[in-house]
This record gives structure tokens, sequence and C-alpha cells, in this order.
């Protein structure tokens, strides 16, 4: 008798047996695996351009977000010949998913949330963008990082510098400045110095200490993540939380918006409203990947 719980289906001439389409991955709105893949195959178009090229870290939830998960750095034995692999460390070699078809080959995994680094495993010395983490302790929230956003927003435009904004798929919101040429210990200086002025400036509100005492009812500037071997959720991943909330890109508006109306819910947008904004808006993200700036001089 044939597993009724498996499906062959072919993605862009590649053949993929999927499974357990059935399987609720976020009870608390029936949002299936089927749910899960098909959100992952319709948003590709803009989310492969943020993927390609990298080293993806993949958070698995086989029995959903009320399940146990794991971390899958190494690119799994088990993977199709066609799947793409890189080098992200000497002994470390992971799944690069430059294709629909890899794609769908990983929300099968029920890879909910796909982590990426900054650098390309074609040029790991050098990253392609800057990015900083801004991540409330409560009863801090997404629109103390709004108002922090905006401020760094400004300061990078005064050395002429430009930055594109996600929220996290939580409270947070993650900003992102394309560069070319730096490295990574670079990259991360800038940061760890932007972090240090922002904390300087304002300690009651912004802090760069991790320690969680140190983090309430401040904004903590993560710098670290320009560290070469860390990742950052991908734009357009999917977060294991309650509802399918995903890192969704938002403009500076949006961001400008949200505060001025005090709506901290503004910026909170699950896998059907990720869909319907990529179709009306685009790709809110492309900048950094497309835009050329180099660090400013630290002289």
């Amino acid at each position: 008798m044939a597993d009724q719980s498996k499906t062959v289906t072919e993605v862009d001439g590649r053949r993929l047996t999927l499974s357990n389409l059935d399987k609720v991955m976020y009870p608390a709105t029936g949002f299936t695996k089927a749910g899960v893949i098909d959100y992952y195959a319709r948003v590709a178009p803009a989310m492969l351009p943020h993927l390609r090229g990298r080293g993806v870290t993949m958070v698995r939830w086989p029995d959903g977000v009320d399940g146990p998960s794991f971390f899958e750095k190494r690119c799994p034995p088990h993977a199709p010949t066609w799947v793409r692999t890189g080098a992200v460390q000497e002994d470390l070699v992971a799944c690069v998913i430059d294709d629909v078809a890899t794609l769908v080959w990983v929300a099968n995994l029920a890879a909910l949330e796909l982590h990426t680094l900054q650098a390309t495993v074609d040029d790991p010395l050098h990253p392609t963008s800057l990015v900083l983490d801004l991540d409330p302790g409560a009863p801090a929230g997404i629109l103390d990082c709004c108002r922090l956003a905006l401020e760094v927003r400004d300061q990078l435009q005064r050395l002429g510098l430009t930055a594109v904004v996600k929220t996290s798929g939580g409270k947070g919101l993650h900003l992102a400045m394309p560069v070319r040429g730096a490295t990574a210990d670079e990259t991360k200086g800038f940061a760890r110095s932007l972090g240090e002025s922002l904390a300087n400036a304002d300690p009651k509100r912004v802090t760069i200490v991790m320690a969680k005492e140190a983090r309430r009812g401040r904004v903590f500037v993560d710098w670290s993540q320009n560290d070469r071997h860390k990742t950052t959720i991908c734009a357009y991943s999917l977060r294991a939380r309650e509802l399918p909330y995903v890192s969704a890109p938002v403009s500076w508006d949006e961001v400008s918006d949200a505060l001025d109306r005090n709506e901290p819910g503004a910026l909170s947008f699950d896998a059907p409203a990720v869909l319907e904004r990529v179709a009306r808006l685009g790709d809110l993200y492309e900048a950094n990947l497309t835009d050329d700036q180099e660090l400013p001089d630290p002289s």
C-alpha cells in the first residue's frame, strides 16, 4: 500500500517527495506543513536573492512550534545530490539555498527558520552587509526599537550611508547596511562603535551589554551579529513562535508611522500578510544586495 503521508512532486525539474503535509506546525492557527511549504515556494522570488550563495543554518521543528527543535548547521548526508553546499568553516559544510527546489526541500524538513551568514561561501572573508539586531528587554518593546532605529538611520545618513530595516519576527528590529570591501573584523568594529555611541548617548534606554539584567527596560544593540561565523535570521524567514510570523522587511515610513501612532502591532506580519506585501510592494530589502558603499575611514 502506498504511503498516504507522502506526496511526490516536481519543482523546476527536480523530483521531490514531500511528507506529512497535514501536520500542524503552528497549533494556535492550524497552519500546517503544507502551508509552510506553500509560503516558502511563493515567497521564493523575493527571498532567494537573500539566501543565494550563503551557508544556511536551519532550525528544524519536526513536531511543530510546540515541540522540540534543533539547529542543523551541517548539510545533512541525505540531501539530494543537486543541493549546493559550501564550506563555512574548515570542517563545516552547510547547505546553500540557490533555487526554489532547494527551498522547498528544506521546508519539507520542517526547517521553519533559516539563518544566513553575512558573507557568501565564495568570499567568506568579506561580508556584504553590516547588521544591528535591536532587541528590547521588557518592558521595552518594538516601539522603543523603532525610535532607536530611526536614530541609527539618521546617524548613518550623516555619514553618507544607507540602511534597510526588517522586523525580527518578534519584538525587535534588524538593520542592515550594505557594504563592499570590508572584513568581518571591520564591520564588527564599526557596529560596536556605533552601539557604544548609542548607549553612551542614552544609557537609560540603550545597552550593548548582553546580560538580561542590563537589558531590562532597554534596547540591546547586538553588534556581535557581525562576527564572521554568526548567522542572522534571513529576510522573509518564518519564525517559530505561536503564530507564523515572518522576519519581514519594512519601509522606514512604516517604522516612523508605527512610532507616531503608538501601534506596536503595525509591524507584525504573518505569512499570508507577507505574501500580499511582496505582491504589492516588491522586495523592500533589495538595497541590501544592490547598494554599493564602503565603511568610512575610522580615522
